[in-house]
């Protein structure tokens, strides 16, 4: 059994830290950590990833867009995304849910 890759996608060092901190209480994971949504862009090509932890408010590309790209490219549409986020307005609630939708 292969180990699984989890990319964590957050501007709060802080956060990337707690989250690291969780996912290695539960096992043996394969972490990559990403400090905004452009960076986990970049770092998506690099292998396989078997989930994606993401905020929502990040900078240059939020974790809205980073949802969008990946829910209509056919090569990440499929990677199970964990939002991780302070935000729970019923407009990002919404927008989530319109972006799980989409497929290619």
């Amino acid at each position: 059994m292969s180990t699984k890759t989890i990319l964590i996608a957050d501007d709060s060092a802080t956060m990337r830290a707690m989250l690291v901190a969780i996912v290695e209480a539960l096992g043996d994971y394969h972490i990559v950590e990403a400090s905004s949504g452009f960076e986990a862009l970049r770092l998506l090509p690099r292998g396989p990833v078997d989930l994606i932890m993401t905020d929502i408010n990040m900078p240059d590309i939020n974790g809205l867009e980073l949802i969008s790209y990946l829910r209509n490219n056919p090569n990440y549409k499929d990677i199970p995304i964990f939002i991780i986020s302070t935000e729970g307005s019923a407009k990002d609630i919404e927008k989530v849910n319109c972006l799980g939708q989409m497929s290619m």
